[in-house]
């Protein structure tokens, strides 16, 4: 499963510390998925933990706290969890967990946690570059980036692999319009006998390529960048790819989709460096959460000041 580093302008655990959490995710999405498969093959239920259950006193509250958030398998709504019948239905399951997990970690840390659009919870098209692509991916969902004190909102996808950065436009519309790619400012789009057209993508391609290779030379950070304009759902036509940049319609996206998939390398540590340098420029708007407040007053402070 893909990491989700950052998303929109929502406080992501990733910028506390770049190097820690995407080896901390991998394992322990393993050990979560051991765990879960051992109470599956024993037919036994989960038991979970309510929030109302956690011990008030501000120490043992914050150290319990912190072991559920490291639990993919922790829900609050219920004592006991029944689990699917069959193993792959497990792993649907445990996909599920792990997507809501994910989210939980690009929305709050330890001590912050930002206001979320319900929306992103179910949100398909989030739920789909995650859960189908491998975990050296550090995916970034149309992050906001934020330059001289001024937000830049993007259109963008962002894939960091160990290999290089794609930078994605999804451009998908009826699945029976085809769209007609050209130089021009504009592409237009065939619905059976009308025509309308659309900016070309390639523009809001190039302004976030400008950006991010700014970035990564301010840092010292040489990584290669690639740049895609991505359909699922459509053929689109064009005569010619621009420079360093890639057009995927419908009947080239299987091919493009096993490429990523294929992929069989660790996390990099330029891929890291490359994915700290932009965290670093992103906007963040979160607020501190009650009981963090409510343990510094206390004078209480998590061990090694952990976020």
């Amino acid at each position: 499963m893909a990491q989700l580093i950052k998303m929109q302008n929502y406080v992501s655990r990733y910028e506390w510390d770049m190097y820690r959490y995407p080896s901390q995710f991998i394992r322990l999405k393993q050990d979560n998925w051991n765990k879960l498969h051992y109470l599956w093959r024993n037919q036994e239920p989960i038991a979970t933990t309510r929030e109302e259950e956690i011990p008030k006193q501000s120490k043992w509250k914050g150290l319990l706290r912190k072991k559920q958030q490291e639990d993919f398998l922790q829900t609050s709504d219920t004592t006991e969890v029944r689990l699917p019948s069959t193993e792959e239905e497990l792993k649907l399951y445990f996909l599920d967990q792990l997507f809501q997990f994910q989210v939980k970690w690009a929305t709050s840390t330890v001590s912050n946690v930002s206001f979320v659009d319900s929306k992103y919870h179910t949100d398909p098209t989030l739920k789909y570059f995650l859960q189908r692509f491998p975990d050296t991916y550090l995916v970034m969902y149309y992050p906001i980036f934020e330059i001289r004190n001024a937000p830049i909102e993007s259109e963008i996808i962002i894939f960091i692999s160990p290999i290089g950065i794609e930078i994605i436009y999804l451009l998908e519309e009826k699945p029976d319009t085809i769209i007609m790619a050209s130089d021009d400012r504009s592409w237009v789009l065939e619905h059976g006998n009308r025509q309308t057209k659309r900016l070309s993508p390639l523009f809001a391609l190039k302004r976030t390529e400008k950006l991010i290779q700014g970035i990564l030379s301010k840092h010292g950070v040489t990584f290669p960048i690639q740049k895609v304009v991505l359909s699922r759902t459509n053929i689109i036509n064009f005569l010619s790819e621009p420079y360093l940049t890639r057009i995927i319609g419908k009947h080239d996206y299987n091919a493009w989709f096993k490429e990523k998939r294929s992929l069989a390398s660790p996390l990099k540590g330029n891929q890291i460096k490359a994915a700290e340098a932009l965290l670093k420029h992103c906007q963040s708007i979160y607020v501190r959460r009650p009981e963090w407040v409510e343990e510094q007053t206390q004078g209480f402070v998590f061990e090694n000041g952990e976020e």
